[in-house]
């Protein structure tokens, strides 16, 4: 592996500990800790607490459009990532020092500005390292980025709720700031060891908006707008499913869990999943027919459909009045991880080879939107379904049975243009 790779992860897995950590506890935060600034509660209802947690991660996975725009065209990845982690550490302070609104509007905003900025330049950082020697090392790289990315987000799942509950919003705030900083200086250390792609100045936006660039930007958005359809259900589990886990039995081995740690079980999947299908799934399949990147990505969009079924299932139980154990949403959490591994890690590379060399952070920045469009659609569908009296247009089993029938319908589109789509495989040059 290049040198420079240890450092992205490390860095990779301390940002994702910070930002999940943080994104684990919102709408609990908002919801039961909220206060004004003479310290009396200020708590959201469930509702608006549910639309302002999709809107906080559809900004933050909308602005690497901005920062892929920034770092290519004029500041570079290195610097790029640098300036905007600085800024990502200042909303953590924000956050770990004001309980208010005041607070946590100042805190998420340069939280999205800061980790919506410096993504697209992380993950194409990665595919930057490789030229056409290493290439068969790229699809590796990018399974223990993603790696990194649930090593950080599970652990802090963990912690941090528990934190929260045991020691209250500054600490549960302050700890994942501090990994932010973590992340910051380790990205500098490794200053020495990545391969820097220079900005291509005025260049560039004459690159991204010519005939080239055009066609890129066309074949790929369709993609992308079809995966947001996964994205508005998967980034329930941070609200939906959390929300559902408060009224189900917790208690595991004579523990009861708290319900934003559920979502732990994800990345702690995501861990152990990665390299069971790159090692044992993939290599077993290709005995029977080629695993090509749009059938691994069309087979995960289908069965992401399948865990709202599950928790369409558990919500009717609980309207029954009875009290299904926790475990049944662990199917839904594996069946989604599942989808996750077959669709996400290998969209990343995917995106990146299909993309010119110019525009490598753009095209990463664009997939980066399918998670922002997606987010904004489930905070639309919870405004649109509220009626006047508090009550909603989709109660109970039916608000799940609505996104899987939406996934499905999505997913039936998806195969259908994989199916047409002719793949490129464009690497950067070799750099001595």
């Amino acid at each position: 592996m290049p040198s420079g790779i240890p450092f992205i992860i490390v860095n990779d897995i301390a940002e994702r500990f910070s930002f999940y950590g943080m994104r684990s506890i919102l709408v609990v935060f908002m919801t039961q800790y909220l206060m004004t600034s003479g310290g009396v509660l200020a708590t959201l209802s469930v509702e608006e607490a549910t639309t302002y947690y999709h809107l906080f991660v559809s900004t933050t996975y909308f602005l690497p459009i901005v920062g892929a725009i920034v770092a290519d065209a004029y500041w570079g990845k290195y610097r790029t990532v640098m300036l905007l982690s600085i800024v990502y550490c200042a909303g953590h302070l924000a956050l770990f020092l004001d309980d208010t609104k005041v607070g946590l509007f100042i805190g998420l905003m340069l939280i999205a500005i800061g980790s919506g900025g410096i993504k697209p330049s992380v993950a194409s950082n990665v595919g930057d390292q490789f030229g056409q020697t290493n290439a068969h090392l790229l699809p590796r790289a990018f399974s223990w980025y993603y790696l990194g990315i649930n090593i950080g987000s599970s652990t802090s799942s963990l912690m941090i709720p528990w934190l929260l509950a045991w020691q209250g919003p500054a600490v549960a705030f302050g700890v994942p700031g501090l990994f932010m900083i973590l992340a910051t200086v380790t990205f500098w250390a490794g200053r020495h060891r990545f391969v820097h792609i220079p900005p291509a100045g005025r260049s560039y936006l004459r690159d991204i908006t010519g005939p080239e660039g055009q066609r890129v930007v066309r074949r790929l958005l369709i993609i992308y707008i079809l995966v947001a359809a996964f994205w508005s259900l998967f980034d329930q589990m941070g609200s939906t499913w959390v929300l559902q886990a408060m009224n189900m039995d917790r208690v595991v081995f004579g523990y009861e869990l708290l319900p934003a740690q559920i979502q732990a079980a994800n990345p702690f999947l995501i861990i152990v999943l990665i390299p069971i299908f790159s090692y044992w799934v993939y290599p077993f399949l290709e005995r029977f027919f080629a695993v090509t990147s749009p059938r691994r990505m069309s087979i995960g969009m289908f069965l992401a459909a399948t865990p709202f079924l599950v928790t369409a299932w558990i919500e009717a139980q609980i309207q029954m009045g009875f009290a299904p154990h926790i475990g049944w949403q662990m199917l839904a959490y594996l069946l989604i991880t599942i989808a996750e591994v077959l669709l996400v890690v290998t969209c990343m590379e995917f995106s990146y080879t299909q993309a010119p060399k110019r525009m490598k952070s753009l095209v990463m920045a664009l997939f980066y939107l399918s998670i922002s469009a997606g987010n904004l659609f489930t905070a639309l569908v919870n405004q649109v379904i509220q009626n006047a009296d508090g009550s909603s247009k989709l109660m109970g089993a039916s608000y799940h049975l609505f996104f899987a029938a939406f996934m499905g319908f999505a997913a039936c589109l998806f195969a259908v243009y994989m199916w047409l789509y002719r793949e490129e495989h464009i690497l950067q040059e070799e750099l001595d």
